[in-house]
């Protein structure tokens, strides 16, 4: 990938696009190039390099180690679609320290909305931001039957696994789930528990859990950083 140097765009902006692709896709680790290799490799000063490593280093992609270099300070999360798995289970998976925060937790009564996808008039509402090595990845809405609900905040939310909860502590078990994933953008409020702008564009991800039974168990309504999560399917093809 390579530079514009015709477009509009600002160069240290498009660098800073860049390094962040690389990052996200792994193929930037560890400590990154020196600031001289980066100007040779794009052809641009040593003030646009700055200038987008500063950037990615303000929004926590980067770090700068005192006398010995600028590190990669995240990798992204990977879900793999098709299974049912927490954010805790993601984020371990990839090596790092799952973590979260309780933000509230209320009866409300349902939107329309959420009526029509679960057929309940009252809901439990839990919303939580969740962090991987400390640093906040998403915040979760969780809309739930009030008895599961009523029973789920008796229980220290602040980093516990809801799943592990409803399954070994309350005795609910997951018998499907559908899920879907697009884009969307943050109030101002879940912005700031992100830190990132209001106008950031985010991963959105909406999933209801059902029991046996085909009762509705949950409702998920997730706000991811898109340049921390991301979503992954191995597909095959059949022949014949």
């Amino acid at each position: 990938m390579q530079l514009d140097y015709e477009n509009g765009i600002p160069l240290h902006v498009q660098l800073k696009s860049i390094i962040e692709s690389q990052v996200t896709e792994g193929a930037l680790t560890g400590q990154i190039p020196s600031e001289r290799e980066f100007m040779e490799n794009f052809n641009v000063s040593r003030s646009t390099v700055r200038e987008a490593i500063n950037l990615l280093v303000r929004d926590g992609v980067l770090e700068k180690v005192h006398g010995k270099g600028t590190f990669v300070l995240y990798k992204p999360i990977g879900e793999w679609l098709g299974n049912l798995t927490s954010t805790t289970e993601t984020i371990k998976q990839m090596g790092m320290k799952p973590g979260a925060k309780l933000i509230n937790h209320c009866k409300i009564e349902a939107s329309s909305y959420i009526q029509e996808l679960t057929g309940f008039d009252y809901v439990y509402f839990i919303k939580r931001v969740r962090y991987a090595d400390d640093v906040p990845i998403g915040v979760e809405c969780h809309y739930y039957p009030v008895q599961i609900g009523e029973e789920l905040v008796r229980y220290d939310l602040n980093d516990t696994t809801l799943y592990e909860v409803e399954q070994n502590e309350l005795g609910i078990w997951f018998a499907e789930a559908s899920q879907t994933i697009g884009i969307g953008s943050l109030s101002e409020e879940d912005a700031a528990h992100l830190n990132l702008d209001p106008d950031t564009i985010v991963l959105v991800a909406e999933r209801i859990i059902k029991g046996a039974d085909g009762d509705v168990i949950e409702l998920e309504k997730a706000y991811y950083r898109s340049d921390m999560y991301n979503f992954k399917i191995n597909l095959s093809r059949k022949f014949g």
